[in-house]
């Protein structure tokens, strides 16, 4: 049992879109991603996921709204609810899913993480 600093781990990656795995609870994930700009439209068909901003801002679109986040905030997406994060600037963000969860649900596009590095 050792401690994770997130600045740390942050400061392991450059790269957007890409979520890094820092730990798992029981079948829950705990990652870490970096993302600038937007992503593709998309909704996970079984799984929920949680957004815990780290630092720096952005927007959850909905087909209804737009959520903006800040440090310090956190969304939770309901599983079949379709989303799409955008960040005018990098933002750093904290994910908490289950380890099943394929970031961009089921569409394919070159963004697709079906494994992801733990760091």
């Amino acid at each position: 049992m050792d401690k994770i600093n997130l600045a740390e781990k942050l400061g392991l990656f450059t790269d957007h879109w890409n979520p890094r795995l820092i730990g798992q609870v029981n079948n829950t994930a705990i990652k870490l991603v970096k993302f600038q700009g937007e992503f593709v439209w998309h909704s996970h068909e079984l799984e929920d996921e949680m957004f815990l901003v780290i630092a720096g801002n952005f927007e959850m679109h909905f087909r209804d709204k737009i959520v903006p986040l800040e440090a310090g905030e956190t969304i939770i997406v309901p599983r079949g609810v379709e989303h799409k994060p955008v960040a005018e600037k990098e933002v750093s963000i904290m994910l908490i899913e289950p380890s099943s969860t394929i970031n961009t649900g089921a569409v394919l596009e070159s963004r697709t993480r079906t494994v992801v590095e733990q760091i």
